[in-house]
């Protein structure tokens, strides 16, 4: 009985694995069978899987679309809306920046419904910190694009500070984690 009882143990342990947002610091710590990977370059590491598309993510995650900064262009655009005021190469992101369409990379992303939800020196996204700090959530394809869609939040690193002053306006920076914090 207790040989039964490791054994079911054992199976259930190593059918599990990291979830979306887990800390890690390679990707063997996300996944053993290799669908998840480790972003080092995120605050403690970040358990994601690379290269989604709409509801491919895991039910605690959602895919969300990321564009470098260093391509963003300042627009009028508004997201959704036709004729978009970008290029036919570039896509208007929230905030009302055209980005090229060449330079997104997507990445499943832990959902959140507030700061609480994600770990220590990570915000949760609403559409105003997406507006601010980048990324959004891969739309529907078969939902028309309107511009008043509902984005999901979802978890991200908050930014780094010295001070509060490297925050953005109304956040402050907790110097034991070294990030911006909401108010």
């Amino acid at each position: 009985m207790k040989v039964l009882l490791f054994a079911v143990l054992a199976v259930l342990a190593c059918a599990c694995g990291s979830s979306i947002g887990d800390e890690c610091s390679q990707s063997t710590d996300c996944s053993q069978e290799g669908d998840r990977i480790c972003d080092p370059a995120s605050p403690g590491g970040y358990c994601t899987q690379e290269g989604c598309d709409f509801g491919t993510c895991p039910g605690e995650a959602t895919c969300v679309r990321f564009f470098p900064v260093t391509q963003l262009t300042m627009s009028s655009c508004v997201p959704g809306e036709e004729p978009s005021a970008c290029n036919l190469d570039e896509i208007c992101v929230v905030g009302g920046y055209c980005a090229p369409r060449s330079t997104e990379r997507r990445f499943c992303m832990k959902k959140c419904g507030g700061n609480g939800d994600c770990r220590k020196g990570y915000e949760c996204r609403d559409e105003e910190r997406m507006a601010l700090h980048g990324g959004e959530p891969v739309p529907d394809p078969d939902e028309p694009a309107t511009t008043e869609r509902e984005l999901q939040s979802f978890c991200a690193s908050a930014l780094p500070c010295r001070s509060d002053l490297d925050c953005d306006l109304g956040d402050t920076c907790d110097l034991s984690a070294v990030r911006c914090e909401q108010r």
